[in-house]
This record gives structure tokens, sequence and C-alpha cells, in this order.
């Protein structure tokens, strides 16, 4: 399984990251993300937070809450013609009277509650609505609740399809070609709406990957996309020891995130986590709790120690005053500034090991605070449903490259643990880190963005070897399918972030006219 390379822009696709200009450098998808309001640049303290109230909040749940459903409206856009003598009276397409329509309804929603059943992501499906023209869009109580349009484009005029838009929802396009009655958009979606009766897109927000034919696989595809997107936007994630950017000058790169992803970055400041950290060591129940997990987790199998037991013991309690923060402060993803020393003094381990816990536990868990890389993951973890791995890339050579860190998660299927040596940290030689034996033959999806959160490149590649290398804990060697040099140029940034899957399309499309590429 070879490997391509790709420009997440606009969802243009080629053998190589081409880096040309297809995107248009708005915000988001349509304006259905305006809800977030404006960008809050100052960055946001946490504060208030006492180990009483953190600890309880720790105590209420190792697992993280569930992605937010997508909530979808179908609606079905038709004629009911009226026979005229010596002249054309109907359009094309297949549905024409009440009797047809109601059976395209029928088949929709069986077409629906399949998708339903087989999705990997939460989708909700309202009720079908069938409608003839603009004005019926007045008897549709539910549109405003609806993340997303799938619009059966069977009929009806583009006045109707332009009111739909100005809703500023995303939308999906479906017209049949053979799994049903054939639809009239199916000639002319691209003329007529797409293209305006021009040669250029000008439908604010939508391009050709809006437009589905006869296919259910596509249409789940974007709305798994749709449902990451609508996850990540908003984010509240907390940053210990500030939000940063690797290599990058101060506060730049994490404004731009809070600018174009709406991110709620909370900053706490090791000061604070010092101070909880100090009182959940002084906890005895919590102290044993950390012990005891600990004790579950290195009797699992495919786990062995291969570092002091004293650094995994601190290592769950870290993980616990974490998990506590976050629960607390109502937010499911954190970030660690500074990771290779400040803390190590104050927790007496390592945050590597406490990081790969949460992102099991269905968190997002990053190292190093690098809000150049973190959007990347937290969509691409939000597309699959999956825990994602931040982590450091080498030079491709020969069609294969090494990506390693030591906060490998251990669940990166999302279901089963894979095998772990448990170690110190690499760099420092101290703590817990698990180095974690990815499966070969694995497809990752990896996502490649630059410092100046203007370009995407994403990789597909397969997992071939894991080494034990004088490098990072967790390391794997993938194979690709694109040329090495032009890899190479087209690498920009620093850190990636890999998934398992192939979510190489739904990553393209939920940020399309969100990430702007620069021209060659």
């Amino acid at each position: 399984m070879g490997g391509q390379s790709h420009e997440l822009t606009g969802g243009r696709k080629g053998c190589c990251p081409c880096g040309c200009d297809h995107g248009n450098g708005q915000i988001s998808r349509r304006t259905f993300l305006q809800g977030a309001g404006g960008a809050t640049l100052a960055g946001a303290a946490l504060t208030g937070l006492t180990w009483s109230a953190v600890a309880m909040a720790e105590v209420r749940g190792e697992a993280a809450p569930k992605r937010r459903e997508l909530v979808v409206k179908p609606l079905l856009i038709h004629d009911l013609p009226r026979r005229r003598p010596q002249t054309s009276w109907r359009n094309w397409g297949g549905i024409q009277t009440e009797e047809q329509a109601k059976e395209e309804v029928a088949r929709i929603e069986r077409e629906l509650a399949a998708i339903s059943k087989g999705a990997d992501f939460p989708v909700k499906f309202l009720p079908v609505a069938r409608i003839q023209n603009t004005a019926g869009l007045g008897g549709i109580g539910d549109l405003d609740s609806a993340d997303t349009y799938l619009v059966y484009a069977a009929g009806g005029g583009m006045d109707t399809f332009d009111a739909l838009g100005s809703k500023g929802k995303d939308i999906i396009l479906f017209c049949r070609h053979r799994s049903g009655p054939v639809y009239l958009w199916y000639e002319i979606i691209s003329p007529r709406h797409l293209r305006k009766h021009t040669d250029s897109l000008a439908v604010k927000g939508m391009d050709d990957q809006d437009v589905v034919i006869d296919s259910q696989d596509e249409i789940t595809w974007r709305l798994r996309s749709l449902c990451g997107l609508r996850n990540t936007m908003g984010t509240k994630i907390v940053a210990i020891g500030g939000a940063g950017a690797w290599a990058q000058p101060q506060d730049v790169v994490p404004n731009l995130v809070r600018d174009k992803w709406k991110f709620d970055i909370q900053v706490f400041g090791y000061d604070k986590l010092a101070g909880l950290i100090k009182e959940a060591r002084a906890d005895k129940s919590a102290v044993e709790r950390a012990r005891q997990r600990a004790e579950q987790y290195l009797n699992s199998e495919g786990t062995t120690l291969e570092t002091k037991r004293q650094y995994v013991d601190n290592a769950f309690l870290l993980e616990q005053v974490f998990r506590g923060v976050m629960n607390e402060a109502g937010c499911t993803a954190i970030t660690i500034n500074s990771c290779m020393g400040t803390i190590m003094p104050m927790s007496e381990t390592t945050a590597c090991l406490p990081l790969s816990l949460l992102n099991d536990a269905g968190y997002l868990a990053f190292c190093e605070s690098d809000f150049v890389v973190i959007p990347s993951g937290v969509l691409l973890a939000n597309i699959s449903g999956k825990p994602v791995f931040l982590n450091d890339p080498t030079y491709p050579h020969d069609g294969v490259i090494t990506i390693a860190h030591c906060t490998g998660p251990r669940r990166m299927t999302g279901k089963e643990l894979e095998p772990a040596r448990i170690m110190t940290h690499f760099e420092s030689d101290y703590g817990a880190s698990p180095k974690v034996e990815m499966a070969k033959g694995h497809t990752v999806t990896n996502i490649i963005p630059d410092f100046a959160s203007e370009r995407w490149v994403g990789l597909r590649a397969e997992t071939i070897e894991t080494p034990f290398m004088d490098i990072c804990r967790a390391q794997v060697d993938i194979r690709y399918g694109c040329d090495d040099l032009l890899l190479a140029e087209r690498m920009p940034g620093f850190h990636w972030m890999t998934g398992y899957g192939d979510y190489m399309k739904e990553s393209n499309r939920s940020q399309k006219n969100f990430i702007k590429s620069p021209k060659c």
C-alpha cells in the first residue's frame, strides 16, 4: 500500500504536494462558523482551581466525553409540473408527481438509516423534508437546528439553493444518475448553480467537492469530515506553562489558531500546577488510586516495565492531576509547554506516559505546546475518532521516513492497546515513556502543517517497522509512494500529526477554504 502526498487545500490531489494556489483564504467552510464569534487574541488564564475541586473532577471518570453529533437536515427539492399543450412543460428528471416524490422520500429514509447504522462517527438525521420552491422553506421548522443540509436536488430552481445557502450552513448536494429516478440537477448542477452561468466557481464556500452522484459512501465520508470540523472549531484546551509554537516568535502562532480555529486556550501556570501536584502527593487516596491503576496497567497484556516503578506510579498521579484540571475547566484537550524539563522536578516523572494515557482514554493530549501542529491533531482525531500521534519526522529517503516521539498513544486503532515497553524518556533518561510497538501494515494519514498556518501537506503512508534506535521511544518507519525529493522540498514546518487510517479526503474537505496555499 504505497502512499501519496497531497496539499490539504481545496481538496486538490496529486502525486506530490505541489503547493499551487487552490485556496481562497477564507476563515471557514461557509458562514456556519460565524456563531463562534470573533477571535480573542489575549490569552485566557485558568485560575481558581483547588485540589479538592480537581480531585473530585478527576474521580468522576477516566474516559473523555464523546464527540458531538453532526445534525443533518435532508431536503428533497422536486417539481410537480402540469402538462401544457404544444410546449415544454417539464424539466429533466424522474420525479414529476406526488406519488413519485413520496416514493423518493421513502428511498432516502432507507438510505439514511443505513448510513446512520454504519457510521463510525456521531450523526443525527432530522426528518426528510420536501419542497418545490423557496416559499416551501418557510414551513420547515428545524432548518436552523441543523449543522448541515443534505440536499437531494431532483428539481427546483437556483433561487431555492441560494436561499438555503444564505442560512450559513454547510451543504452537500446529492444527485441521482442510476441509484433511482434520475435528477434534473445531475445535468445542470455545475453550469447553473456552482458556476452561475460562468466558467468559474461562483458560490461562496462551495465547490465540486460538495456534489455527490449516487454514492452513499461519498455522502458518508463528507459527513465524517464535517463532524470532525464541527467538533474542532472552538476547541477549549488547557495549555500548561503557556501556549507555544516550535521555534516561532512568541504568541504569533497561538493567536493565529485563536483567529482561524476559534480555539479557547486556557493557560495554566507551572506555579499553580506545582501546588496541585504537591497536594495530590499528600492525598493518600489519590496516591493509592494512582498506584492501583499503574499496577493494573503494567499487568495488562503486552506491557513490559523497563524503568523504575515509582516513575510509573508518579505518572499515573500526574495523569490524574491533568485529567482533573481538564474536567474542572470543561476541556477535553491539554498540552504541556517546557515538558522536557520544567515538569520533571515537581512531578518526579515525565509527562510522556500521562499524555499517552490521556490519548488512550479519548482526550486530546499533546507535548511541547506546539500550536503549529495541534489544530491538525485535534481535527484528525475528531474526524477519525481515534488517538493521534504528534511526532518528529526525519528526512525522506528510499520511500521511507522515520517518525518518533516519547508520547505515543497505544490505542491508535481506537480499540485495543498495542504492545509497549515502558522505558525512560530518551533525552533525559528519566521518568516513564511508552515505546509503542505500532503494528506493521497500517495505513496512516500524516498531516504536515506549515509555520504560518497557511498550508498543510498530507501524506498517506504505511507502517513498515518499529525500530529501536537511540531516538524518542515511540518510533516507526513508514513507507510512502511519492518522490523523495519532492516530499523533501514540500515538507513545511516541523512536527507532524499521524493517525491510523486513510482520512486524506476528510482532512482535505474539512479545512478547504480555510488554509490558504501559497503559489508555486
